[in-house]
């Protein structure tokens, strides 16, 4: 350009508001596709920040106190008591799993909470009917009282006075628990939950050598009932690291209660962002058409500029402008709409969800939905306003201008924005591998779609011949200039991509939990069983089927505290990984290889070997850790460390759901050890409800210790979640196939006068609109057939991908929801495009040749 455009703004602004203040109708679709767009990514984002907002500002409730320590199968010792309560109220919760039986022998598995009088520490419990907590949970008749959730009420016929025997205790059920404030703080559990005294936990018997239980310690900093500042808590936290470096608890602080839920939590986040950007990048096509129209509209007023000697820049510059202004206006209005998600989700979501949820407009995230608005606008709208740009007077001045290129300048400020916009969706991603794989195959499915269309139009130009009149004109349209071959294919591509891979993804999920129903799964887990009745246990399962196959594994919970001489909450993981560090895990001993693992490095111990503990270490987080054989790490079970080397590296089969473990320790790591046994056992006739029913009963009433999990129960559990997550993932998907419709539907339109004319000259020499509606639904058919194709194939290829390298699932083909998407497409192109031509369709010739 040979002026600075910087130096015409203020001439171009005036020019495209005098020129704005007259009609926007030609930016409807433009408009639209931007609000929706802008709407989704910066609603999705305020939702986000709203929960992250709400967690923060409840931390200290939803958490029990300013600070948590966490031990497994130990409480804390009296000195480790001693000095949190010297600085401190202190709150005791003791967790573990059991069995409840009701009077009629019923039972169901359960998550006791075992709280002490000084309990929930912060916030308030909320009972049915309103009573104290203390008053709930007295000694009463006999026995204990005893609050439960709704779930264990209707899953034993229950009600209030009833009695409930869990382990040797027997209860009173005095009340429902309606709302508990550090419920979010816990670990997800299969298991109704209850709450009981720490008093009456001690008179079931649960609390046996090896019982795995997890006690909770919460600390409200101060004795007043005055909120700590965070600079007290972080003081108090470091020197009570210091004071107990080896004691091997997972402490927490206020601000960050759930680690893992808050990954997860913007995992889906950006997930959804990424579909809701989606959205908007198929919206392009009609942005792109919307600028295209404006060019063709304002020709002959460029064209005059230029003849009064306006430079091309100074041309350029008013309609880039126009857009600008058009674009600032559409991103208003979908900020305005996104600010209100939260408030929304807040009123549709808040009774049935119970997170701390904070509606409030962020900044941020309406920072970036504007980025992406103003980003995407300029990507499509900057080659369109580029091809008027040195096009001389004389042609523009012509009943039909030759479109020329856009100026390389032109074309390099859209990569420009387009590399911004890769920039911003990778800075702003919680998980860079995921933004990195969309990038490349949204870029990827770009390039090959505008590759399918122009290899439609060449072999329409090559099959020009066709037999059939209908036939040569849907193909002579196909390969005419100003096709709608590239719109209609990447815009319907896009999308029914994105429909298709989810589709398979939901449906491979689907196909795991079913084929793990069916098959390799065992039909129940039973944890807690004293090593001393395992044979007995072992007879019991037996007695059921003959062909039942058990198995069985000591267990012990222990949590990784040093990764080669570094303290575990110092070391930065991989996302997918630092679950291993967080909390403790399940460990074992075997002379052994598991099954369902295989060895990938390293030796497996001899048997009988009597040396320095081993460890077998599962392959993907030694990976993700940076260990290998030989290396050594610290691990805490029974609140000792313990320092073991790695002997091996396994690969687990997870998805058997039959036993294993991430740590197994040689036999005499554990030797004296007190543990319990866990066992499955699988069914050969997998779907017996009354054998299934009878087993959790007899095992209940001669075992009342042991804990028993159907594991059709849990996988039911995990479908239902699975499917709820889709869900959401398919209503965003269903804002790409809105853009989709309006970018088709405006490149229809700006077709329209060309089919016009053909229309005309065709019913001229005797073409019935019958006729013409049918060789215009052959010509949107074969477009429409193949974007549904690729779609199939592009589809199953980025579900692959997904469900193996990050997923780590099997890909399974379902041919239905593949079948249905192309189907789909071939409809949604015909319906669209014969909408879009009706008025074309009912043109009478006579009054349209008097205006020509």
């Amino acid at each position: 350009m040979k002026v600075g455009l910087a130096s015409r703004i203020p001439l171009a602004l005036r020019f495209a508001l005098r020129d704005l203040s007259g009609d926007l109708r030609g930016f409807s679709v433009f408009i639209a596709c931007i609000v929706i767009g802008v709407a989704a990514i910066s609603g999705v984002g305020a939702v986000s920040r709203s929960l992250a907002d709400g967690l923060a500002r409840e931390g200290r409730t939803i958490l029990g106190g300013d600070v948590s320590v966490t031990t497994t199968m130990r409480r804390l010792s009296p000195q480790e008591r001693e000095f949190l309560e010297r600085d401190g109220r202190v709150c005791e919760i003791g967790l573990m799993r059991a069995m409840a039986r009701s009077a009629s022998g019923e039972a169901a598995l359960i998550e006791i909470k075992a709280v002490d009088s000084a309990y929930p520490g912060a916030g308030a419990v909320e009972l049915t009917p309103s009573l104290p907590l203390a008053e709930a949970l007295a000694q009463r008749d006999g026995g204990f009282g005893l609050v439960a959730d709704a779930g264990l009420i209707a899953r034993l016929g229950l009600e209030i006075g009833d009695r409930v025997k869990i382990g040797a205790g027997s209860f009173t059920l005095t009340a429902e628990l309606s709302s508990e404030p550090d419920k979010l703080a816990g670990a997800f559990g299969f298991g109704a939950r209850v709450l009981m005294s720490q008093e009456a936990l001690k008179a079931t018997g649960l609390m046996q050598p090896g019982a795995v239980a997890r006690w909770l310690t919460r600390v409200s900093l101060g004795k007043t009932e005055a909120v700590a500042s965070d600079a007290e808590v972080e003081r108090f936290v470091t020197t009570l690291t210091a004071a107990f470096p080896d004691a091997g608890w997972d402490l927490r602080k206020r601000d960050a209660v759930s680690p893992q839920f808050s990954r997860n939590q913007e995992r889906f986040t950006q997930l959804l962002t990424l579909v809701a950007l989606t959205a908007l990048v198929a919206g392009g096509a009609g942005v792109a058409n919307a600028v295209s129209g404006f060019v063709a509209r304002k020709r002959d007023a460029f064209a005059i500029l230029k003849a009064l000697g306006a430079p091309a820049s100074r041309v350029f510059a008013m309609a880039l402008v126009e857009v600008l202004l058009v674009a600032g206006l559409a991103v208003i209005g979908g900020l305005a709409i996104g600010a209100t998600f939260p408030y929304l989700a807040d009123l549709a979501l808040s009774a049935s969800i119970p997170l701390p949820f904070s509606p409030t407009l962020d900044a941020r995230s309406l920072a970036v939905g504007a980025a992406y608005g103003l980003l995407v606008t300029l990507i499509f709208a900057l080659p369109p306003l580029g091809r008027a740009y040195g096009t001389p007077v004389a042609r523009l001045l012509r009943d039909e201008a030759e479109e020329k290129s856009p100026p390389r300048v032109i074309l390099l400020a859209a990569l420009v924005a387009a590399a911004a916009l890769v920039a911003l969706v990778m800075l702003s991603a919680a998980d860079k591998k995921l933004a990195a794989t969309y990038i490349a195959a949204t870029a990827m499915a770009f390039v090959l779609l505008r590759g399918v269309a122009a290899l439609v139009i060449r072999l329409a130009q090559r099959f020009a011949h066709a037999p059939g009149a209908q036939l040569r004109h849907a193909i002579g349209n196909i390969r005419r200039p100003k096709s709608l071959a590239v719109t209609l294919i990447v815009s319907i591509g896009v999308t029914q991509t994105l429909l298709v891979a989810l589709a398979l993804i939901e449906g491979s999920i689907h196909a795991e939990l079913f084929q793990a129903q069916k098959s390799r799964t065992p039909s129940f887990y039973f944890v807690d069983i004293a090593k001393e009745q395992a044979d007995e246990f072992s007879a019991f399962l037996s007695s059921f089927s003959a062909d039942a196959r058990i198995e069985h594994v000591p267990m012990m919970r222990g949590r990784i505290v040093a990764v080669k001489g570094v303290r575990s909450e110092n070391l930065k993981p991989p996302d997918d990984i630092a679950w291993a560090l967080e909390g403790d895990r399940g460990v074992t001993i075997a002379a052994t290889p598991p099954k369902g693992s295989e060895i990938v490095a390293g030796q497996w111990w001899e048997e009988g070997r009597n040396g320095p503990p081993l460890v077998s270490l599962e392959a993907r987080v030694a990976e993700g850790l940076g260990l290998t054989v030989g290396d050594e790490i610290v691990v805490n079970v029974l609140g000792r460390d313990l320092t073991v080397r790695i002997a091996n590296l396994r690969r687990v089969d997870w998805r058997s759901y039959g036993i294993n473990f991430m740590m197994v320790f040689s036999p005499e790591a554990f030797a004296d050890a007190p543990f319990s046994e866990i066992f499955t056992v699988a069914f050969a006739d997998r779907d017996d409800p009354l054998r299934d029913k009878r087993l959790t009963r007899e095992a209940a009433t001669r075992f009342p210790q042991v804990a028993a999990l159907r594991v059709k129960d849990a996988l039911e559990a995990i479908e239902k979640i699975a499917d709820q997550l889709t869900f959401a993932a398919r209503a965003a998907a269903g804002l790409a196939i809105v853009t989709a419709a309006l970018a088709l539907g405006s490149a229809v339109a700006a077709s329209q006068r060309g089919r016009q004319r053909d229309a005309i000259i065709l019913k001229t020499l005797g073409a019935t609109r019958s006729w013409l509606t049918g060789a215009f639904a052959l010509e949107f058919a074969l477009l429409g057939l193949v974007a549904g194709l690729f779609s199939a194939i592009a589809g199953a290829g980025a579900a692959g991908i997904i469900l193996e390298a990050l997923m780590r699932m099997d890909f399974v083909f379902r041919p239905w929801p593949v079948a249905l998407t192309t189907l789909g497409a071939l409809v949604f192109a015909v319906g669209l495009g014969l909408a879009g031509s009706w008025r074309v369709l009912g043109e009478k010739p006579g009054p349209a040749l008097r205006r020509q």
